[in-house]
């Protein structure tokens, strides 16, 4: 009897050591020691760990973890990342972070903080205070000089991106998420780095740099429009971690059976817009398209600057000669009344409109509305209001300096359609040539997907990318919820990082145990995961639902699909970019690695030309 009441305290002394030992709780606030406000979505880390919290809305954090000293890894965007260290008795911290941050963004000022002197730092275009390969930056060392020279204005806009943390797959096993099929993002990192500057890093969508490449999924066979495939591969960047790759491909389509399209080019000829990256860009890429037009298709034009105005009236696609005339005699000037513009394009497009048909506005534009309508309450509430009767938007993003991302995104979004931003002649080409039906035809609408993770084998996981693009769990089977859509031969990628269940994983404790209730995992333990998709037809408004499971397997990143690899290297390079807190053991000379195995056909040069611009931010890092 004494033998078994000694092992019963034995395991008592045990159990009451193992609480103790997670029993501490970390709180803190996180906040920019020069703007003295506290700074969203940090990712406050255990070094070496997988222990890890993230600020909220007002910089605050709280950490479980367990008693002893220990060293917290601090992560923020557009700061540097400092570690702490906190001694066994300390539970409280105040953060400060200082790096590179906006005193004023018009005009465009930055103060970068040095041991030994301050530096206020006048960048044009771009947020970078080290160089600045245009030649528009001006250097003031302390007072040595008495003024500051009239800096360029650089008034570029992103919304910020608050990067998706892990959750635990027994608290949170569901993951839902609108697909995406824009890739203005790369090419607009694309524009920074060849100028010889680094993206700022909520211009940075990783999901849109992912996207970007061709991969070679095989199109769906059956009666569903879209196809799903899954695989997993231990993930390159922390190889403690899976990678799960949930990948989806549209149905093509032939060219010459597609509906006829009705199209209302509404182009942007204010004064912003004159330039050679501009204004004479955007007819280039139009007159691309005019020439892909059949002659069932009817094109009006729309131009809008002070005021809006109609310089082409519905006009067939056979008459390209009077469609490439009117595209080549504008010109800009005068201020810009977007929102009018928009207004006009929509009552010219319902006047064309027919059941049945491809009804589109395509807008181009740097997106800075100064005149009228510019609010994104009112302009998103016109284009929902003209989505629902069946007419799209699409949204051309050109220029730089007054550039605006997260407008032009917007409006895109709202108005189910694609958002490219195109920086040379080789962009508008693949946008109307290469991809002319994935552009302009819709097969499968509010496209949706909900994964739902088995806790015996993902302890916790991550979305990478998508941070915008995040849905309630609720919404994937509410079919008035809006998501987006794909276009003909569209592929979509999303990565999945994923703790394993078992072994030495640390666990991601988000949320206390439920007291009234406890989980009990049911089903298959080789199902890592099961993957649900809903969609439209392009002509429907109820969705019809798809499913996938994913086998457990453990191969390494060098064994997995082509397409795998060069999705991983994407979505390592994205990080890198960001200065992500779970970039991992990421470099740059990995990305190139990765990349250069991952080449394959490589027809059109698009994955050549990724390598050439992750060597591009390789050197501009290093400076």
């Amino acid at each position: 009897m004494k033998k078994y009441l000694t092992l019963l305290l034995l395991s008592c002394l045990v159990a009451f050591t193992a609480t103790a030992q997670q029993a501490r709780v970390i709180t803190g606030i996180v906040t920019d020691s020069l703007l003295k406000s506290p700074i969203a979505n940090v990712v406050i880390r255990v070094k070496g760990t997988d222990v890890l919290t993230a600020t909220d809305k007002k910089g605050q954090f709280s950490l479980k973890t367990t008693t002893g000293a220990l060293i917290l890894e601090v992560t923020a965007a557009g700061y540097p990342v400092k570690e702490i260290t906190v001694p066994a008795g300390q539970n409280k911290l105040k953060v400060q972070l200082t790096g590179l941050q906006p005193l004023d963004k018009k005009r465009n000022q930055y103060v970068m903080q040095d041991k030994a002197l301050a530096e206020v730092v006048v960048v044009g275009y771009a947020a970078q205070a080290r160089r600045s390969m245009t030649g528009s930056v001006s250097t003031i060392r302390g007072n040595q000089m008495g003024y500051i020279p009239s800096p360029v204005h650089n008034t570029e806009d992103y919304s910020p991106i608050n990067e998706n943390i892990f959750h635990a797959a027994s608290d949170q096993p569901l993951s839902t998420f609108s697909i995406d099929v824009d890739r203005a993002s790369y090419s607009n990192v694309r524009r920074f780095l060849n100028q010889g500057m680094m993206p700022e890093p909520d211009a940075v969508r990783v999901e849109e740099m992912i996207n970007y490449f061709d991969y070679q999924y095989k199109a769906p066979e059956g009666k569903d429009p879209v196809a799903i495939y899954t695989d997993m591969a231990i993930c390159p960047w922390n190889t403690k971690h899976q990678l799960v790759r949930v990948a989806l491909k549209s149905k093509q389509v032939d060219t010459r059976n597609l509906p006829a399209s009705n199209l209302v080019f509404l182009i942007d000829v204010s004064g912003s817009m004159s330039g050679e990256n501009r204004l004479p860009l955007v007819k280039r890429a139009f007159a691309v398209l005019t020439e892909q037009l059949r002659p069932e298709d009817r094109v009006a034009i729309v131009v809008y600057a002070g005021a809006a105005g109609v310089v082409l009236p519905a006009t067939s696609g056979s008459d390209k000669k009077k469609i490439l005339t009117a595209l080549d005699q504008l010109e800009a000037g005068g201020s810009t009344a977007g929102g009018e513009g928009i207004k006009l394009a929509y009552n010219i497009a319902g006047e064309l409109y027919s059941k049945n048909s491809n009804t589109r506005v395509i807008l181009a534009t740097d997106g800075d509305f100064n005149v009228g309508v510019s609010s994104d309450g009112e302009l998103t509430r016109m284009i929902e209001k003209e989505r629902e009767k069946g007419i799209s938007l699409s949204v051309l993003g050109f220029g730089m300096g007054n550039y605006k991302d997260n407008k032009l995104e917007l409006l895109a979004d709202k108005g189910n359609g694609n958002y490219a931003y195109i920086d040379n002649f080789e962009e508008a080409r693949r946008t109307f040539v290469t991809e002319f039906g994935g552009t302009l035809f819709t097969v499968a609408k509010d496209v949706k997907l909900q994964v739902e993770f088995n806790p015996q084998f993902v302890q916790s996981y991550r979305l990478v990318g998508y941070e915008n693009r995040l849905l309630a769990n609720e919404d994937f089977n509410n079919d008035k919820k809006d998501a987006g859509d794909m276009g003909v031969g569209h592929t979509v990628t999303a990565l999945y990082e994923i703790i394993p269940s078992g072994g030495k994983n640390e666990a991601v404790n988000w949320v206390d145990p439920l007291k009234y209730q406890q989980g009990k995992v049911i089903g298959n333990k080789s199902e890592v995961l099961t993957v649900k998709l809903r969609y439209k037809q392009p002509a429907g408004d109820r969705s019809i639902l798809m499913e996938k499971v994913l086998p457990y397997s453990n191969q390494e990143i060098t064994d997995a699909p082509e397409d795998f690899r060069m999705a991983a290297a994407v979505a390592a390079f994205g990080q890198l970019l960001r200065h992500s807190a779970f970039k991992g053991t990421a470099t740059y000379d990995d990305v190139l690695s990765w990349a250069g195995n991952s080449r394959g056909t490589d027809a059109e040069g698009y994955r050549a030309e990724f390598i050439q611009l992750v060597k591009k931010a390789m050197l501009l890092d290093k400076e």
